[in-house]
Order: structure tokens, then sequence, then C-alpha cells
């Protein structure tokens, strides 16, 4: 059996996003973070607002597959690189539901990514050594994620 431990809840904000249309591997949009923060027991902050985005794909199948960068600032002024894919998928209806930007129960929907956290700081250097699993939820303003260690 798996155990996890929980490192922080991540709020990100997305004003915008840019739709490239169709292309030969599914719909593409272009998503910009414009900052965001992030608590947890060990480590709190503010995401960066730039450079913060989500390069989204619609495959054919209705997954959404998602591709983040985001530079994290703790609140003692280190910098971490965080990085993740994930997917987000559900009913049709549910998903309608989701993007038009309707509050939906997550338990509805399976929104799933792995982050990958780096860093230079010697105070956060736990952060190299560990893999990571998240839960998502969408919200009008952006994505929530609950981030976990897996131990």
């Amino acid at each position: 059996m798996i155990q996890t431990r929980h490192i922080f809840q991540i709020v990100l904000t997305v004003p915008n996003i840019v739709d490239l249309g169709q292309t030969p591997v599914g719909g593409r949009k272009i998503a910009n973070v414009t900052g965001g923060t992030f608590e947890g027991d060990r480590i709190r902050g503010t995401v960066k607002a730039a450079p913060g985005g989500d390069w989204l794909l619609m495959r054919p199948d209705d997954v959404l597959t998602l591709d983040v960068r985001l530079i994290l600032e703790t609140d003692d002024n280190q910098l971490i690189y965080m990085s993740y894919r994930g997917l987000r998928h559900g009913p049709k209806d549910v998903m309608a539901r989701l993007n038009k930007g309707e509050k939906v129960d997550p338990a509805e929907y399976y929104f799933r990514t792995t982050p990958v956290l780096e860093t230079g700081s010697e105070k956060y250097s736990w952060l190299n050594k560990i893999i990571c699993v998240a839960t998502g939820r969408r919200e009008a303003a952006g994505p929530i994620y609950d981030v976990y260690e897996v131990l």
C-alpha cells in the first residue's frame, strides 16, 4: 500500500487561456499562470507571475493532458521550480459544467498530476529527493492541487 504525506495545497490564478484550435494531435490551448499561493506544514509562499504556464492538449479520447511549469517563491525567499504532467477527464455532462466555470464536486471527475520539485536551496533540498502525486480540482479562477510526498 502506498503511503503519502501532504506537502502543500497550491492555488493557481489562470485568468486567460489561448485556444490554438485543432492541431494534428488534438485541441491545443495554452494557459497563462499569473500567480497564486501554496501552503503546508513545512513550506509556504507564492507562485511567481512569470514565466509560468500550462500547455493543454485535449486528446481525441476527451482526456485533457496538462504540461505545467511554475516558479514558487517560499516565504523565506527561496526559489523552487515546479513542473508537472497530469490528466483530467470525466463524464461529458460533468466536464461540460466544469468547462462553463460551474462549481463541480471533484469526486465527479478524475484530475491527477505528478509534480516534480527542484531547488538549489539547502533548506528545501529534501524536495529534490522525493516523488510527488497530486489531486486537483478546477475552480473558476484556476486549479487547486493538494500535493503529496510518496513515502
